[in-house]
């Protein structure tokens, strides 16, 4: 009767045992599942900051280079009793707002291929481009001495100056495209950091992940393993 109860308790001990053994790795296993989803959500979430600051910069661009070619000013030439309308583009005030939007946009696509310091050195300079259109469009908003100089061409003689002179809308919307210029390169500065490269999607499974999961083998990997179909004894 006695070796009977002892085999008894020593079968109920081998099974709490056994149910032990089983739920450790259960629940190694869910921790490891939820830092994986918190990990992934993270990525996505750094993919998609990425995905927002390069298209800032992109519509940006598109936007000064689109208004910079556009009527910003307009007005009269006085010729010989006559009068000849005259009008100057944002290219023709300065041509220097069209150079900073090229440097936003290639900043923009450049950010896609660096990583840490070079994105940040690339954000300053996209920064300091949407800065400088910013600025070159506001000012040419009032500008008059480009079409004044193109009254002087029209007519033939030097110093005639433009009549009758009026502004457009064009050079303000050069200026919001600098400011989406801007933000996308603070953008780039303040969060850049943590954004995946270009790289990153280009590189084999066993990479860098692989090299960093070898090492001693914890149960909740073999249960992992198990769970994707993977033999976890290779």
């Amino acid at each position: 009767m006695t070796d009977a109860r002892t085999e008894a308790g020593a079968a109920r001990s081998g099974t709490e045992t056994d149910d032990r053994a089983i739920a450790e790795p259960a629940t190694a296993a869910g921790a490891g599942d939820t830092a994986d989803a918190a990990a992934s959500r993270e990525r996505r979430a750094a993919r998609r900051e990425l995905t927002v600051a390069v298209l800032l910069a992109l519509v940006g661009a598109a936007v000064v280079l689109s208004a910079a070619g556009r009527t910003w000013a307009e007005g009269t030439a006085p010729v010989h009793g006559s009068r000849i309308a005259v009008h100057a583009s944002g290219n023709t005030i300065n041509k220097a707002g069209s150079a900073l939007a090229l440097l936003g946009l290639a900043g923009g696509l450049a950010v896609l291929a660096t990583r840490t310091i070079g994105r940040t050195v690339i954000g300053v300079l996209v920064t300091l481009a949407g800065l400088g259109v910013t600025v070159l469009a506001v000012q040419g908003a009032g500008d008059t001495s480009a079409v004044n100089s193109e009254a002087a061409g029209k007519a033939a003689v030097e110093g005639v100056r433009a009549v009758d002179v009026s502004h457009t809308i064009w050079p303000w919307f050069a200026a919001v495209g600098g400011a989406l210029i801007l933000l996308a390169g603070l953008f780039v500065v303040l969060r850049g950091r943590r954004w995946p490269g270009m790289s990153n999607r280009y590189e084999a499974p066993g990479g860098k992940a692989a090299a960093v999961k070898r090492g001693p083998v914890r149960n909740a990997d073999l249960w992992n393993a198990l769970d994707r179909g993977e033999d976890p004894t290779r």
